[in-house]
């Protein structure tokens, strides 16, 4: 088996986790590649003992990915992981850890891997797209949310929503989330959405500090196809980010698809354990 390890040089500090993880790796038998999840700063120091490859290349004859860092970490590598049908792993060494399956004191665990004493939960994804007049601007899956905001400037943005092409929403505030059940926990539930299972098919879709007193979060079947689009905000702009990356410029008359992916992240699961128990130890960690 050939697992790529993949920690975030700004949370694993000398890479005291990945370095105890490729050791334990190793030593069950599986083959280890080590690699950046992203390109480093240049004035980022890497240890000279240390010999990191190039994660495009070596995941390509992956078996999983194990990913070190937060929920950011997860979210960035799901994309590279997903795209390529491999499985993956995420160790928390950040505050909130989410959707990681170990914590970095549970590291032991990974020797289970070579053994194949592990199983695989499916996460649905979501397709984004951003198109003005015939062209498709923009394009992206995530697995999180596709997140639809104003700018910084203390303003309102107004938004249609649509599902299936018939309104379903009409708001003022800062914005809109169009989340999987998975992300129902991130910025949705902060923004007054459900928490819902990880493994129902639904898309949520939560206004974000909506002026309107009857603007209420919609649970909606993954089979609907969202659209939304800003109404009212002829010389003003919007936003849309996907999984917290980086945001693109939305003009009037630009329309954000939002569907379900044909794509799905495979979570690797080492411990038997339900979702609420996951929700009740990370919100008392809060």
């Amino acid at each position: 088996m050939k697992i790529v390890v993949s920690p975030n040089p700004y949370r694993d500090k000398q890479f005291k986790n990945a370095r105890q993880a490729c050791s334990i790796l190793r030593e069950a038998g599986a083959e280890v590649a080590l690699c950046l999840p992203f390109d480093v700063d240049k004035t980022f120091e890497i240890p000279h003992d240390l010999r990191f490859q190039d994660i495009q290349k070596e995941i390509k004859t992956a078996d999983m990915l194990i990913c070190f860092g937060g929920d950011g970490t997860i979210l960035h590598m799901a994309k590279a992981a997903t795209r390529r049908g491999v499985p993956l792993l995420g160790v928390n060494i950040g505050t909130m850890g989410f959707m990681a399956e170990l914590e970095s004191t549970e590291l032991e665990k990974l020797s289970m891997l070579a053994t194949g004493e592990f199983t695989t939960e499916k996460r649905m994804m979501l397709d984004v797209t951003v198109q003005r007049s015939r062209d498709i601007l923009f394009h992206d899956i995530c697995l999180n949310d596709a997140v639809i905001t104003k700018g910084v400037i203390a303003r309102i943005v107004h938004l249609s929503v649509k599902c299936d092409g018939v309104q379903a929403m009409e708001c003022g505030g800062d914005g809109v989330i169009v989340a999987t059940p998975t992300g129902s926990t991130a910025y949705s539930l902060s923004a007054g959405g459900p928490i819902v299972e990880p493994e129902a098919n639904n898309i949520i879709i939560t206004p974000i500090c909506a002026h309107e007193v009857g603007s209420r979060c919609i649970v909606a079947s993954d089979r609907r196809v969202v659209t939304v689009e800003m109404v009212r905000n002829a010389r003003r702009n919007a936003y849309v980010s996907v999984d917290g990356g980086r945001a693109f410029r939305l003009n009037l008359g630009d329309v954000v698809t939002v569907q379900k992916s044909h794509l799905e992240t495979k979570l690797v699961r080492l411990k038997e354990r339900s979702f609420y128990d996951v929700v009740n130890a990370k919100f008392k960690k809060v």
